[in-house]
C-alpha cells in the first residue's frame, strides 16, 4: 500500500495543449504511431499507411490520452532525414487524425523545429523532441513561441552513435544535471509545461536502463511530470531473449514500476495493457 500511495501522491499536473487542458489526476497513455518506414517495432502498422488511421482508432477506443506522431526513426544507428522529408510524412497523418478524431491531443515526435512547427500549425498540441533541444537548437524557443507543452528527453550523442560504448560515472547524476539545466532553459525560453523523459535506450546501456528505473522516483524533485518510453526496447527482448514482438508482458512488467516510481506518462505501443496497469494501480490507492 506504501507504493500505491507514493506513486498517487506524484500526480499533480495540468497540461494546457492549445487551450485543451489535460489533467494528469492518474497517470497518461501515449499511443505511438510511426509514420516510418524503418521503425524497429512496426506492429499493426506493417501493412504501410492504411493501416495508420485504423490502429488510431483502436488507440482511442482502448483510452489513450495522447497520440504520439512521429516521421523519423530514432533507433540506434539510424540515418537522419530532412525536415522537408519529414514534414511530408507526418502532417497528412495528423490531418487525418483530426479529421476523424477532432477533439484528439496529438503531440509531434521530433527534433527538428521547422516539423515541430509546421505539425502545431497542423493542428498537434505537445511537442516530444528526443534530444532536449540538443540536436536542433532552435527548438526549445521555437517550442517556447508555439506555447505548447515540450518534452524534454535525456540522450547521450545522436541516433546515429548514441549506442556506441555509452559511458557515465553516475548515469542517474549526470541526468539530473542535463534535466535541471534544460529546465532552466525552457523556462527563459518562455516553456510553462514541461516533461521530462529518461530516455531509455537513448545513449545508455541495459544495466543504464535498469539503474534508472530504479532510482526514477528520484526524478520526481524536479517537480515535473515523468514520461516513461519503454515499450517492447531491447532491455527488455534482449533481457529475456525473445523477439520484439513477444515483449509485450515484458513492457507492462516495467511500465508498472515505472508507474510505481512516480511516471506520469507511459508511452506506448499497446494501450489497452499499459491503460490496464494504470487502472489497476489506481484502484489501488489509499482510502
Amino acid at each position: 500500500m506504501y507504493f500505491c500511495q507514493k506513486y498517487l501522491l506524484s500526480l499533480m499536473y495540468t497540461l494546457n495543449c492549445k487551450g485543451k487542458l489535460l489533467m494528469i489526476e492518474k497517470p497518461l497513455v501515449m499511443g505511438i504511431i510511426n509514420a516510418t518506414p524503418d521503425s524497429f517495432y512496426k506492429g499493426p502498422l506493417a501493412g504501410g499507411t492504411d493501416s495508420i488511421m485504423l490502429l488510431v482508432d483502436k488507440m482511442i477506443n482502448e483510452g489513450t490520452d495522447i497520440i504520439d506522431v512521429g516521421g523519423q526513426s530514432t533507433r540506434p544507428g539510424s540515418e537522419r532525414i530532412s525536415a522537408a522529408d519529414e514534414i511530408e510524412r507526418v502532417l497528412p497523418v495528423i490531418e487525418n487524425i483530426l479529421s476523424r478524431h477532432p477533439a484528439a491531443i496529438i503531440s509531434i515526435d521530433t527534433y527538428q523545429s521547422k516539423v515541430a512547427e509546421a505539425a502545431v500549425k497542423m493542428g498537434a498540441s505537445i511537442i516530444n523532441d528526443i534530444s532536449g533541444g540538443t540536436i536542433d537548437k532552435d527548438m526549445i524557443s521555437a517550442a517556447g513561441s508555439l506555447k505548447v507543452p515540450y518534452v524534454c528527453m535525456h540522450i547521450k550523442g545522436s541516433p546515429e552513435t548514441m549506442q556506441q560504448d555509452p559511458r557515465y560515472k553516475d548515469v542517474v547524476a549526470e541526468m539530473l544535471d542535463f534535466f535541471i539545466g534544460r529546465i532552466e532553459k525552457c523556462t527563459d525560453a518562455g516553456i510553462t509545461d514541461l516533461i521530462i523523459d529518461p530516455g531509455f535506450g537513448f545513449g545508455k546501456t541495459i544495466a543504464h536502463n535498469f539503474e534508472i528505473l530504479r532510482q526514477l522516483a528520484i526524478f520526481n524533485i524536479l517537480k515535473k511530470p515523468i514520461l516513461a518510453g519503454l515499450s517492447r526496447k531491447s532491455t527488455i527482448y534482449k533481457t529475456l531473449k525473445i523477439s520484439v514482438e513477444e515483449a509485450l508482458n515484458g513492457t507492462t512488467v516495467l511500465n508498472t514500476i515505472a508507474l510505481l516510481n512516480g511516471a506520469s506518462i507511459l508511452r506506448v505501443h499497446d494501450v489497452k495493457e499499459a491503460r490496464q496497469a494504470v487502472d489497476l494501480l489506481y484502484a489501488c490507492q489509499l482510502p
